[in-house]
């Protein structure tokens, strides 16, 4: 059976909320480079998964922007947590675009190779890193409808949104898509 787009579309999911509270098999980190912790959505999931995540992330010496890295959830009520570190943006003169596209790529490619049937993103470098959170969403939702197309791989995927913006921005181009 091949995916289609509109197949895909009722496997996503937007949702206002903490995505450290998330029953799914993996939650993804807008992690820092270090992948130690750090503010925002690093901090929350660190604290939530506790201490233990801070230790196994300690072994993995770190990842470039676009890279993802995956540990188990600990405290999480996910069973991993996929750790990427999204690009600053500073004008989008600098790659920005594909290292973005990177980090969905490489986190829905680190759940398929774990076997997940279920994801959580946050908006990855829509926070202190300035992404515009418009193009943010564009690049987040092509890239993962363009891996479930190619890879024929059907995952539940949750935008797990903190703020009021970012929810309104990822309902208005779920629906232009539909």
């Amino acid at each position: 059976m091949s995916v289609n787009k509109s197949t895909i579309l009722q496997h996503i999911y937007i949702q206002k909320g903490d995505i450290t509270k998330m029953e799914v098999d993996a939650i993804v980190n807008a992690a820092n480079p270090s992948l130690l912790g750090g503010g925002g959505v690093d901090g929350a999931i660190h604290r939530a998964a506790g201490p233990q995540l801070l230790e196994e992330c300690r072994t993995l010496g770190g990842a470039q922007p676009g890279e993802a890295k995956i540990t188990k959830g600990y405290r999480l009520k996910a069973k991993y947590v996929i750790h990427t570190p999204g690009p600053v943006y500073r004008g989008g003169k600098y790659n920005e675009a594909s290292i973005l596209q990177n980090s969905y790529y490489n986190s829905m490619r680190l759940a398929k190779e774990n076997h997940c049937t279920s994801i959580a993103f946050p908006a990855i470098s829509t926070g202190v890193y300035g992404y515009p959170k418009d193009e943010a969403c564009r690049i987040a939702l092509s890239t993962i409808i363009e891996f479930m197309e190619k890879e024929n791989f059907i995952i539940d995927v949750y935008f797990v949104l903190f703020d009021d913006e970012n929810y309104a921005v990822y309902k208005k181009h779920v629906q232009e898509l539909s």
